[in-house]
């Protein structure tokens, strides 16, 4: 197991920032971790990077606690805080081979990961310099000097231009084939391009767990009817593949039906059967955003 999350609660003070939190992530693994501001994702990632200490609950990576083996797990992690420090006065390549004598990687990789973050164009410029883009680059060069088997990358694409943003998701999906990723961003179109699952937290817990292809390929299909008159659910009910029928409100009601096939025809027919018009009739397949709004809007 990569990361092994076990009742894992914060407080600062009075306040939890953490409560009760409890997930696994399996090798090869990229792991979107969502959340509003002040959610806990910041704090759980430091507390897997041991650079907080969590009240109770316990964590590892690659089985090394995080308590009792600090050294060790830094030596397995790389990790890209959302804040970036770098060293503004410094050279880009004088600063990544800074940070590879401090990790003790060997001298080459030095080269090897300014070649994977594409940083060749700005090397023998100074840190304050650069875009914002490009110092998101060196930081995560520098977190991938010591060839980590665990990458947590806290807002990694912040900041970015769209075509950095391609080259950084690819390289994200490339690392994913035999790193573990842990990433949090707001963009949930960055989830859904690199990521194979979602954790989304809110106020401290975990409140959604999701692989990313249980929403894109859902066997299940929702549609939204507004009829111009009441219809009893029962006569809904009857249709094919139903699974359940909801008046959501006035003569609006939301169905859901266990199928692929669109099912919109078919309400529609039901409509002129029973002498009824359809006002609106629209599919409303969950998204990702959709999953975020409604897990973190209370």
């Amino acid at each position: 197991m990569s990361i092994r999350v076990k009742d894992i609660s914060k407080k600062f003070g009075e306040q939890k920032a953490l409560d009760t939190v409890n997930f696994e992530i399996q090798k090869g693994e990229i792991t979107g971790f969502l959340g509003p501001n002040g959610a806990g994702k910041s704090t759980l990632m430091k507390i897997l990077t041991t650079l907080l200490k969590p009240t109770s609950g316990e964590a590892s990576v690659i089985d090394f606690s995080t308590e009792n083996a600090p050294r060790s797990v830094q030596q397995h992690v790389g990790y890209l805080a959302e804040n970036n420090p770098l060293y503004p006065e410094m050279y880009v390549r004088e600063y990544l081979k800074l940070m590879a004598n401090l990790s003790k990687a060997p001298a080459k990789r030095v080269d090897e990961v300014i070649e994977m973050t594409r940083l060749s164009p700005e090397v023998s410029k100074k840190i304050k310099q650069l875009s914002k883009g490009y110092k998101q680059r060196v930081g995560l060069a520098a977190a991938l000097l010591h060839d980590p088997e665990v990458l947590i990358l806290d807002e990694p694409t912040t900041g970015l231009d769209p075509n950095q943003l391609r080259e950084i998701r690819q390289l994200i999906r490339s690392l994913g084939k035999d790193k573990t990723v842990l990433l949090s961003t707001h963009i949930m179109q960055e989830v859904e391009a690199m990521c194979d699952r979602v954790i989304i937290i809110n106020k401290g817990k975990i409140v959604a767990d999701r692989r990313l292809k249980e929403l894109t390929e859902a066997t299940d299909q929702l549609i939204e009817v507004e009829f111009d008159y009441r219809v009893e659910e029962v006569a809904l009910q009857k249709l094919p593949h139903v699974k359940q029928t909801k008046n959501t409100r006035g003569f609006v009601y939301e169905i859901t039906f266990e199928t692929t096939k669109d099912m919109r025809p078919a309400l529609f027919d039901f409509a002129h059967d029973n002498g009824l018009k359809t006002l609106q009739l629209n599919r409303k397949n969950q998204t990702l955003e959709q999953l975020f709004h409604e897990l973190t809007s209370n």
